[in-house]
């Protein structure tokens, strides 16, 4: 849509004690969307009209999304234009979900599907559940990446590929739009390599980055 989109995590500090994630005041634990093609306000950049909470009282009209504790990675499906978030647990949990304009994913009152703190709760209309969520007994820090749009590996075609830091794994999850539901979650062999991040080239092949004291932290997926 030729606007920017910048995440922010909770602010820091264990269970975001400041309830950051659910104030419309801040910036923190949210995703943002300004227009950097405009100046308005005194400001380097616009804010989109239609973004949710523009006019609403003490809310900062830069807010698209709010609800998140340490967003790793977004990324848009080049060819639906659907958001997705790689959000990152603090004591159970990793979560992968669907952006949508204005969703509340519920932090720090839910935890992937599950009540968190003092605070938490249930299933519930005011906050949108991930469509999908490993324990830490399979990882400790997913890093998001984006669906696969490519023609070399058609085997992952439509499949959002994805990563954990802590244990070096990655998977292939494939979302049925029209079933509301995940059908299949591929592993992918382990590159034995903590991935930072993913990203992709014109031709929407897939690439991941690693740390690499050598400067050759860049690799590619291949058959």
């Amino acid at each position: 849509d030729g606007f920017l989109y910048a995440v922010h995590g909770d602010g820091g500090s264990g269970n975001d004690p400041f309830d950051n994630g659910q104030k419309l005041s801040n910036w923190f634990g949210k995703i943002l969307r300004i227009d950097v093609n405009t100046k308005a306000d005194g400001k380097n950049y616009g804010i989109p009209k239609d973004n949710p909470f523009v006019g609403v009282k003490d809310a900062l009209p830069e807010i698209y999304a709010l609800g998140l504790r340490n967003p790793w990675r977004i990324a848009f499906d080049r060819k639906t234009g659907q958001l997705w978030c790689a959000d990152v647990g603090q004591n159970l949990y990793e979560e992968i979900n669907l952006i949508e304009k204005g969703g509340n994913y519920g932090w720090n009152r839910r935890e992937g599907l599950h009540p968190f703190g003092a605070k938490g709760s249930g299933p519930v209309k005011e906050f949108t559940d991930p469509i999908w969520e490993y324990s830490h007994d399979v990882g400790k820090s997913v890093t998001g990446g984006t669906v696969y749009r490519g023609k070399a590996l058609p085997e992952l075609d439509g499949h959002y590929v994805y990563a954990d830091y802590v244990t070096s794994k990655i998977w292939a999850l494939k979302y049925d739009d029209k079933a509301k539901r995940v059908t299949a979650n591929k592993p992918i062999p382990d590159p034995t390599k903590p991935v930072l991040s993913f990203g992709e080239d014109e031709q929407g092949e897939l690439y991941f980055l690693v740390v690499a004291p050598n400067g050759r932290g860049i690799y590619r997926f291949v058959k």
